[in-house]
């Protein structure tokens, strides 16, 4: 380009978007475009948004209005277009595009390869037709041997070509691709030690309430070398933790013809030099087979964490989400998870007033929840969502229900995840200091500060937080990992002391 524009990502959603606005950041800035935290300070603001569920896409709109306002004149802003990318712009397409003038663009995943050329366009007052929604679930799989060549254009991979970024050797510095040449470049847009990585995208899994493969199309993984390369990449860029994300991890590799790749890559990801912690989310508790538990809890710097989707535990309500499983079932498995790493940290989200549920369905679930012990739960009241097959249902709730249940389930799994933190006192935990708190004014010993961290079975934002307070706080550094006992809670979190003979790694990673 002439001249040198400026982009901001804003980025909603879950961790898989986060990898996203880093994608398309390393195409902008191999493009020549300049990245800027401050959407006031961009030319463009790109937001990339969350089309999940209501509340979710309720926030992308904010954010997109929010975005709109800085173009007014007097703001003292240099933003001159707001561009919508990411699920919500990929499921809506041209509707949103109707519904919602205020936004300049409405890109998909199809438009990420060009996102230069489009913001480009967009920024001189041109129009880019957004595109018509369909459903990516209709699209032929790719088979392994079509992306032995090419990097599938993710997390799109609807058109069976190769990535158009830059090769290696034209890359400014600063900037590595994700592996090969023909990889999507990847830039960070934070200095976290803590990066996620995309093992796939896509879900062939059909549950009646999501309609997360509709738009993310078929599952399609990616190839380990190109994973393990990522991971080198961020180690280099002083990340210590990755985690693994993707639509479901457990199916990891089953289209390439090897179901237990996961199991293969996971040593081989403790192995890079760098990092400190692997963590696998997204585990569908029908897959999840003992070779897997196995490697999850017996594999150094591998965390045993099991980010498990039960979503509910009556059967009844199970088989029309179109999933498996009953509460005994899911006892079993926790159980044997914790023969094998009796620490081992557990998550799971649950959905309360599913059509046709019973109060005696909630009951199995109240029962379940309190056998679990779950380090971290998510209730979520169900509502329709358009294109799902649960939206046709009869015998739905009345939102006062869903309401009453919601309210009902979430005091329960508070209590109950505030008990299993207490189970923890006594504990020893390595944690990574992550931040830094003040209470008060400081009186010179740093009895004010606080160090926040996260142990092995706690996960970035989801999962609660470790405390070291006093004293212990005074010489820790964000990125470092320490040995502490935890001696305390509060709510969910967890207060810790120091241990004399501490182990510390990666000070000011």
């Amino acid at each position: 380009m002439s001249e040198r524009r400026t982009v901001a990502l804003v980025t909603l959603g879950c961790a898989r978007n986060e990898v996203d606005s880093e994608e398309l950041a390393g195409r902008l800035a191999a493009d020549g475009w300049d990245l800027v935290d401050d959407a006031t300070e961009a030319d463009v603001a790109v937001v990339n948004t969350c089309g999940f569920v209501e509340a979710a896409k309720k926030d992308s709109v904010d954010a997109l209005l929010e975005a709109n306002d800085l173009k007014a004149p007097g703001s003292g802003s240099r933003t001159r277009a707001v561009v919508a990318v990411g699920c919500m712009a990929e499921r809506y397409g041209k509707d949103l595009a109707e519904a919602l003038p205020e936004a300049d663009g409405v890109l998909g995943f199809d438009d990420y390869a060009d996102i230069s050329d489009r913001l480009q366009t967009i920024l001189a007052g041109g129009v880019h037709a957004a595109h018509t929604p369909r459903d990516r679930r209709k699209l032929l799989p790719i088979s392994p041997a079509e992306r032995q060549g090419s990097e599938v254009a993710l997390p799109g991979h609807g058109d069976r070509t190769g990535s158009s970024a830059p090769v290696a050797e034209d890359l400014p510095p600063g900037l590595a691709p994700a592996s090969g040449p023909r990889a999507p470049l990847r830039r960070r847009l934070n200095s976290s030690p803590v990066a996620s990585i995309k093992l796939a995208s896509g879900c062939d899994r059909r549950c009646s309430f999501c309609a997360i493969p509709s738009f993310r199309g078929s599952f399609v993984s990616r190839r380990p070398s190109d994973v393990l390369g990522e991971a080198r990449w961020l180690a280099g860029e002083g990340v210590s933790e990755i985690m693994l994300v993707s639509e479901n991890n457990t199916s990891y590799g089953k289209d390439l013809g090897d179901i237990r790749l996961l199991e293969t890559l996971l040593p081989e990801l403790a192995a890079v030099e760098g990092l400190e912690r692997i963590r696998v989310s997204y585990l569908q508790p029908a897959e999840l087979r003992p070779g897997l538990i196995d490697v999850l809890t017996g594999t150094e710097k591998v965390a045993p964490y099991f980010d498990l989707s039960f979503q509910h535990s009556a059967p009844g309500v199970l088989r029309a989400m179109r999933r498996f499983g009953d509460t005994e079932r899911f006892l079993e498995l926790l159980a044997a998870i914790r023969v094998r790493a009796p620490q081992a940290g557990v998550r799971s989200n649950f959905i309360v007033g599913f059509p046709a549920e019973t109060e005696a369905d909630v009951t199995e679930l109240e029962r379940f929840l309190g056998e679990a012990r779950l380090d971290a739960v998510g209730v979520f009241g169900y509502s329709d969502e358009e294109g799902t097959e649960a939206a046709g249902y009869p015998g739905k709730n009345s939102a006062e229900v869903v309401a009453e249940r919601l309210a009902r389930v979430s005091r329960l799994a508070e209590e109950l995840t505030a008990q299993r933190a207490e189970e923890r006192i006594g504990e020893r935990a390595r944690v990574l200091i992550e931040s830094f708190e003040h209470e008060g004014p400081d009186d010179g010993a740093g009895e004010s500060l606080t160090a926040v961290g996260r142990g092995v079975h706690q996960a970035p934002e989801t999962d609660g937080q470790i405390m070291i307070k006093g004293p212990d706080a005074r010489d820790l550094k964000a990125g470092e990992y320490v040995d502490a006992e935890i001696v305390a809670t509060e709510g969910v979190d967890l207060i810790a002391v120091l241990r004399p003979a501490a182990g510390r790694a990666g000070a000011g990673r």
